[in-house]
């Protein structure tokens, strides 16, 4: 919700805004708003002509939210509801569910799991990244730093190193609900799915957000005390170490 009391971090640059004047703030929500309407109102106002309707401006101010039913898919203490949200809103609390409904583990990774009894730290850019060379590359060098194994999520193999040291383990997918109640850490790009995941399996997590909601996920979990960020251009081996060291204690 683009609210002035509390404002979404849309951008790691503005991750103090709600320290910011009231002012400045209504001047990047009207900044965002008129970009959103450079996109959007076209395609919209040419739909609407043809049904013989009116064009709108400010979309996403007035015509973003149902008339009927406003529904946030989180609970109030992650995003408590403010003064300027829609009066219709209701918050559902977090819709927890394993990708494609799968909730087993493959045996590979089962064998890895119980070869120790050292927690493993979790690392996954989302299932949808296929630009995460860097990510595990860090990812493996921090585990290297920490002595510490580490389980990397993705379904794109050629983003894995070559050749993972003992105690790394690769694997397509694993249903976040079964691997992160005995996970040390999850590392993770700031998905809202999976942060809520991490959430309640009182995970701690290292977030890189990167787009879309991601920067206002990873803020909130800061403010909470949950998780530390950084940013991509910061998430290197040794700065992954670092925060990861400040997390595990």
């Amino acid at each position: 919700f683009m609210s002035q009391y509390e404002t979404p971090v849309l951008h790691p640059w503005f991750a103090t805004i709600n320290h910011w004047p009231a002012t400045f703030k209504r001047q990047i929500l009207r900044a965002s708003g008129w970009v959103s309407d450079r996109a959007l109102s076209p395609g919209a106002n040419t739909l609407r002509q043809t049904l013989g309707l009116p064009p709108v401006r400010h979309i996403v101010r007035d015509w973003w939210h149902s008339p009927a039913r406003v529904i946030g898919l989180f609970p109030d203490w992650y995003a408590p509801p403010q003064p300027d949200w829609p009066r219709n809103t209701t918050l559902t609390g977090f819709p927890l569910y394993d990708e494609q409904g799968i909730s087993t583990i493959e045996p590979d990774l089962k064998k890895f799991l119980s070869e120790s009894t050292e927690p493993p730290i979790v690392f996954t850019p989302g299932s949808a990244n296929t630009q995460a060379a860097n990510f595990f590359a860090s990812a493996v060098d921090a585990c290297r730093q920490l002595n510490h194994r580490g389980l990397l999520l993705t379904r794109f193999p050629d983003q894995i190193p070559d050749s993972l040291p003992i105690g790394i383990h690769h694997s397509t997918y694993a249903p976040l609900s079964k691997i992160l109640p005995h996970a040390a850490a999850l590392v993770h790009h700031g998905g809202i799915g999976t942060a809520a995941q991490a959430l309640r399996a009182a995970c701690p997590q290292l977030i890189m957000p990167m787009t879309f909601d991601q920067p206002d996920n990873a803020n909130r979990l800061y403010r909470l005390r949950v998780g530390r960020l950084l940013s991509p251009s910061s998430f290197t081996g040794p700065r992954v170490a670092k925060e990861l060291e400040i997390l595990l204690g």
